[in-house]
C-alpha cells in the first residue's frame, strides 16, 4: 500500500482529500498542528472510510518534529501540502506570521523529500495568483499578477520555490493545483468547513446566517461590472476538489507527468455571482436568508472563473456535482453541527 503524507489533513480540504485517498487504497499519514482544525475530525474520517489514518500533532515549521515523522513512518512516497494560514484579511494584519508559517513549512518539506526518497509533491495553490485576470475564463498560461495580500504572495512564492527546487533535484516532481472557491461538505454530513470565529468565506457565512448564528449576511457591493452587480466566482464542490488530489498523486506515482512541475486549474468553468449563490441556496434548502447589500470590500476581485480544460483533458478530472446539491450538503453539515452543539 502506497504511503502518502498529508499536511493540514484535518482541515477543510485536507480531511475530504484524506477520505478520497483512503477510499482509493492509499495509506495516509496526517500531520496537523490543530491551529485551524479539530482532533475529532479523525473520528469522522474513520466513520466515513472505516479506516483510521495515522495522525501526528506537529507543526510543519518545526524541522526536528517533521524529521521525526519521516523517521517514524518509513516509505512515504508523496506529500500533499495543505498546511498553511489562509485568511486574506488576517494576512494583511499579520504578514510575518503568514510568511513564516506558509514558507518555512514548504522549505522544510522540500529539504526532507530527497533525504527520505519522497518522489512527489502536490501543492495546494490558489487562483489568487491570477489577481484580477485580463481574460476570462482563466487558463494556466494567464500571467501571475502582483499579490494583493501576504497570503496570496505566499502562494506565489511557494510556487517559485517549488520550481527552483525541482529544477535541481533529481527524482522529485510536483503538481500545483490552483483552486478556485471550494464550497459544500461531504454527503455524509460528517465532514465540512468549520471556521474559527467569524467565517471569512461566503458559504459558511450563508449557512450560519440561515441557522441564526449570524444576524445577517452582508453582500459586499452591487455596483460591479457584472449582470447583477455582485462579484462573480467559480464555486467548486469540495469532494470534487479532493478527488483532483488523488488523480494528481496517481499521476506522479505512475510517472506520467509531461513535465516535472505541472500546474492545473481546479474549478468548474462556470462563474456564479454572490447574489445568484444566495438565491440558489434559498431554492435548494427552502430557507429564507436575511441579507443586505453593503459597500465594496477592499481587495475583492470583480470576477474570476476557471478554464478547467487542461485538468479535464490531461488529468482526466472533472467537477461533476451540481451547485444546488453542493449548497444542500453545506446546509446539512451546518444542521449536523447544531445537533452536536458545535458553534
Amino acid at each position: 500500500m502506497k504511503r502518502i503524507l498529508v499536511t493540514g489533513g484535518l482541515g477543510y480540504i485536507g480531511s475530504h482529500s484524506v477520505v478520497e485517498l483512503q477510499q482509493s487504497g492509499y495509506d495516509v499519514v496526517i500531520v496537523d498542528n490543530l491551529s485551524n482544525s479539530r482532533r475529532d475530525v479523525i473520528d469522522n474520517i474513520e466513520a466515513v472510510t472505516s479506516v483510521r489514518p495515522a495522525f501526528e500533532e506537529v507543526d510543519c515549521t518545526d524541522m526536528a518534529a517533521m524529521q521525526a515523522v519521516f523517521d517514524k513512518y518509513e516509505g512515504i512516497q508523496a506529500i500533499i501540502h495543505f498546511a498553511a494560514s489562509k485568511a486574506v484579511g488576517e494576512s494583511v494584519q499579520k504578514p510575518l506570521l503568514y510568511y513564516r508559517n506558509n514558507i518555512v513549512s514548504m522549505l522544510n518539506l522540500l529539504e526532507l523529500m530527497p533525504r527520505y526518497g519522497v518522489k512527489g509533491l502536490v501543492f495546494s495553490s490558489s487562483c489568487t495568483v491570477y489577481g484580477e485576470p485580463d481574460v476570462l475564463p482563466v487558463t494556466e498560461d494567464a500571467p501571475i499578477k502582483p499579490a494583493t495580500s501576504p497570503y496570496g504572495n505566499t502562494k506565489q512564492i511557494n510556487e517559485e520555490i517549488i520550481r527552483d527546487f525541482v529544477k535541481v533535484t533529481e527524482g522529485v516532481s510536483a503538481i500545483m493545483l490552483r483552486y478556485f472557491n471550494p464550497i459544500g461538505a461531504h454527503p455524509s454530513a460528517l465532514l465540512g468547513e468549520l471556521p474559527n470565529g467569524v467565517p471569512q468565506n461566503l458559504v459558511p457565512y450563508i449557512t450560519q446566517t440561515a441557522i441564526g448564528i449570524r444576524k445577517e449576511l452582508s453582500v459586499f457591493g452591487d455596483d460591479y461590472d457584472t449582470p447583477d452587480g455582485s462579484c462573480i466566482r467559480d464555486y467548486i464542490n469540495v469532494v470534487d476538489l479532493a478527488k483532483a488530489h488523488v488523480v494528481a498523486i496517481d499521476r506522479i506515482l505512475a510517472g506520467k507527468q509531461d513535465e516535472r512541475v505541472e500546474v492545473f486549474n481546479i474549478g468548474t468553468g462556470r462563474g456564479l455571482s454572490v447574489l445568484e449563490l444566495v438565491d440558489l441556496f434559498q431554492k435548494a434548502t427552502g430557507v429564507k436568508l436575511n441579507y443586505k447589500i453593503v459597500g465594496r470590500r477592499e481587495g475583492d476581485i470583480e470576477k474570476v472563473w476557471a478554464d478547467p480544460r487542461k485538468a479535464n483533458e490531461v488529468l482526466g478530472w472533472k467537477a461533476t456535482t451540481p451547485v444546488d446539491e453542493t449548497l444542500l450538503s453545506a446546509w446539512r453539515w451546518q444542521e449536523k453541527l447544531r445537533e452536536k452543539g458545535i458553534q
